[in-house]
């Protein structure tokens, strides 16, 4: 089996490769249990931290239709679409957000229709499709009004990946996310990043901003448990999935006090005193546009698990990646 993770070179596409690695098998077109014999890593800055024969890294523009016929062929049999620009850098620069977030996606979906073979087509989508007056629980089906130029892309992807499923030509599932936290790494240009800066920087003994007030609630996802949700979303039948094939992944509701609250249990309130609180109006209206809490009864019904609380996606993140490598 041949694998290709779009977006390949980032903290999530590395990981799912790690694990992919480890597992050695998914599952193919007719739920049988495949070796995998290849994994493409594709984005624009080269994947590394990889010493396996099995691992391919290749660098170029995702929106390239040139360069993805050289990452994608018949014997493809599964794509991991994670390639993104982020919330606020969609925001900033909408021809950039289009071109990575629609453009390349929907390239993607015309190249899988163009060599005829219905490859699994795994789409990392987002909670910020929703948006405005939402109610106080999100259901998968609920009306989508996105506040944000990403969140429009990332509804725009999953309504042509329910019709390219529909039509036959690529096996989609679209997975929302969460926001993931804590990301490892440094702080990027997505709205959410504070939702990692905030715990991330503290237990390096360096001060972080927070852009939001303390009331503000977040929807929230490990690292760890995003890649297993994945991988377990990509083994699944696609009856299992019906018309859109559309879930939204059970994670933890948080106010950013109570992410605080658990900073300072596990780390100390020394660790607290390191996150200074400056708000950011763009990023306020932006996350505060975001669900809170949603309706997780499909897919706990479908076997996605989510994280317990978020003390332990904290500690998680300090056993996963403090001091350590891909995991």
């Amino acid at each position: 089996m041949k694998v290709l993770i779009t977006g390949g070179g980032g903290f999530l596409g590395r990981r799912l490769a790690a694990r992919l690695l480890r597992l050695g098998t998914l599952g193919n077109a007719a739920s049988h249990v495949e070796k995998i014999e290849r994994i493409t890593l594709f984005d624009k800055v080269p994947a590394s931290g990889f010493d396996d024969p099995r691992i391919e890294v290749v660098t170029g523009d995702v929106n390239d239709s040139a360069t993805l016929a050289q990452v994608i062929d018949a014997e493809t049999a599964s794509i991991f679409h994670l390639a993104a620009v982020v919330s606020s850098q969609a925001e900033e620069d909408f021809d950039l957000g289009l071109s990575i977030n629609v453009d390349a996606s929907r390239r993607l979906f015309e190249l899988c229709r163009k060599l005829g073979h219905r490859p699994k087509v795994i789409f990392a989508s987002s909670v910020a499709v929703y948006g405005g007056a939402l109610p106080d629980v999100v259901r998968d089906d609920t009306a989508l009004a996105p506040k944000s130029s990403y969140g429009v892309q990332k509804a725009v992807v999953e309504l042509l990946l329910s019709d390219y499923s529909r039509k036959g030509f690529i096996d989609g599932r679209a997975f929302r996310l969460p926001t993931i936290s804590v990301r490892p790494g440094k702080p990027n240009k997505a709205a959410s990043s504070f939702a990692s800066g905030i715990i991330r920087e503290p237990l390096n003994g360096e001060e972080s901003v927070c852009p939001v007030t303390p009331d503000e609630i977040l929807w929230l996802m490990s690292p760890r448990q995003a890649i297993e949700c994945l991988i377990h979303g990509h083994d699944l039948d696609a009856e299992a999935f019906g018309q859109p094939p559309v879930i939204n992944l059970p994670g933890v509701s948080v106010s950013v006090r109570e992410m605080v609250d658990v900073l300072g249990k596990v780390a100390g309130e020394s660790a607290t005193r390191l996150i200074r609180w400056q708000a950011d109006p763009a990023v306020q209206r932006i996350i505060h546009s975001w669900p809170r809490r949603w309706d997780m009864s499909r897919a706990q019904a479908l076997g996605f698990e989510g994280d317990a609380d978020f003390e332990s996606i904290v500690r998680a993140f300090i056993k996963d990646d403090q001091g350590s490598g891909i995991r």
